[in-house]
């Protein structure tokens, strides 16, 4: 997609050639970037997996303090809510999250993590932000230190807040349980942004409407009747019903789904059996499922029961010992970037970055900064934004055919993060700026 916007190497070049808009704003920018990479290097340097972020948490908190903010830690166990009220106005939220991954570090990196640690699944991991969550934190205190600068430009509330545990998709959920919009001012806007793998360093792309898919893990228990190997005509074998099942998911999106209306079903793990000749009684399958709407979401969940059900009285076994069909609660729902103010905000970004600001279609990957938003559709704006990561040399190598870039969460994901973080903090103070001006209007 960005490469059909951007054009040709020609065209690509003539954009990087064009000398970016000075104006103020973007000079305290850029005199702040010595000061952000070395929070963004310790930050890299030092991970912390889902709910464990206390140390980022704590030392985050201090800086916001420093700024003048109120603020509050354990929120949603490790979250970080800032406060910092400015006369009347909007109420504007600027989120980051914090979280790193179970990941060993191979990126080279002088400030490469070295960090150990145990996730969820109770096996010791190396850590690392490979998530590109230390860019997002980075331009966190970036915002703060100039909106802070800037008082006198805006008015209304702030509400900034650190997020954990993203990558496990809880952390949105637990801090609004633990009374984000009780305890603290509701927004009226809610804003965030993504570093992008696989766009160029210092573009901005947008999705208007969905950006982000619906995410359910679905389990499958498929019961059989073992036996030996050599007798299968005395058993019930709960692979091949399984495989049949799995199978059959396949046309839930091809024949069953509107060619137009994006959908996946994905069968990632298939458990069954211990040795050659034993047919085992039980098959066990996991699935991730993804969906915009609700209706959709409905649909595939459905279908998966009925053909899971299908299939198993096909192959001859009694009501009493059909598949349990397990959807796990709560699921990860759809992000949904508001129209209007989507096109408001990028309006703005337009101004401020030419040609560098592209509109993409939505993805199929998960991120929880949906909550928010859907914690009171009728009264809240949204929008999450990305910002390409990727070293220019080597985008355009990939763009070449002579490289092949890595994916966040790749143990060699390395943003040039200098445009990473200075770009988003550009952006965000600006539509922070222009969502709040000082004389209301």
């Amino acid at each position: 997609m960005l490469k059909s916007i951007l054009g040709a190497g020609a065209a690509l070049a003539m954009i990087l050639a064009a000398p970016a808009q000075a104006d103020e704003l973007r000079d305290e920018v850029m005199a702040d970037m010595p000061g952000l990479m070395e929070v963004y290097k310790d930050l890299h340097a030092n991970p912390e997996l889902s709910f464990q972020e206390f140390e980022t948490a704590k030392k985050l908190a201090a800086r916001a303090r420093e700024l003048g903010f109120e603020v509050t830690e354990g929120v949603g166990q490790t979250g970080v809510v800032a406060v910092m009220e400015n006369g009347e106005g909007p109420t504007v939220m600027l989120r980051a999250d914090m979280d790193g991954l179970p990941v060993v570090e191979q990126t080279g990196l002088p400030y490469a993590s070295k960090r150990t640690g145990v996730p969820a699944s109770g096996v010791e991991t190396g850590i690392m932000h490979a998530c590109g969550h230390d860019t997002h934190m980075a331009a966190w205190v970036g915002a703060a230190q100039i909106l802070s600068d800037r008082k006198d430009e805006w008015s209304g509330t702030l509400v900034m807040i650190l997020q954990p545990a993203e990558e496990t998709g809880e952390g949105a959920l637990a801090m609004l349980e633990d009374g984000l919009f009780e305890r603290f001012p509701k927004p009226d806007y809610v804003l965030g942004f993504h570093d992008a793998a696989g766009a160029p360093a210092g573009f901005i792309g947008y999705a208007k409407g969905f950006a982000l898919a619906n995410v359910d893990s679905v389990d499958i228990s498929v019961p059989g009747i073992g036996g030996h190997g050599a007798y299968p005509h005395t058993t019930k074998d709960p692979i091949v019903i399984a495989s049949s099942i799995v199978m059959r998911l396949q046309t839930l999106v091809s024949r069953e789904k509107n060619p137009l209306e994006p959908a996946v079903v994905t069968v990632g793990s298939f458990l069954a059996g211990a040795k050659h000749n034993i047919i085992p009684d039980e098959a066990k399958l996991q699935l991730t499922v993804r969906s915009y709407g609700e209706e959709s979401r409905q649909q595939l969940l459905e279908g998966i029961k009925r053909i899971a059900r299908a299939e198993a009285m096909a192959a001859g076994m009694p009501d009493d010992k059909l598949p349990k069909v397990t959807v796990q609660d709560p699921y990860l729902p759809s992000t949904f970037n508001t129209p209007e103010f989507t096109e408001q905000v990028m309006a703005g970004l337009r101004e401020r970055f030419p040609d560098r600001v592209f509109e993409t279609p939505p993805v199929m990957g998960g991120e929880d900064f949906g909550q928010f938003y859907l914690a009171d559709p009728e009264n809240i704006e949204s929008l999450i934004f990305w910002v390409g990561g990727a070293p220019m040399e080597d985008w355009q190598k990939s763009q070449a055919g002579e490289l092949d870039l890595p994916s966040l969460h790749s143990p060699f994901w390395a943003p040039d993060a200098e445009a990473v973080i200075s770009t988003a903090t550009e952006a965000m103070t600006a539509a922070t700026l222009d969502l709040m001006p000082r004389n209301g209007g």
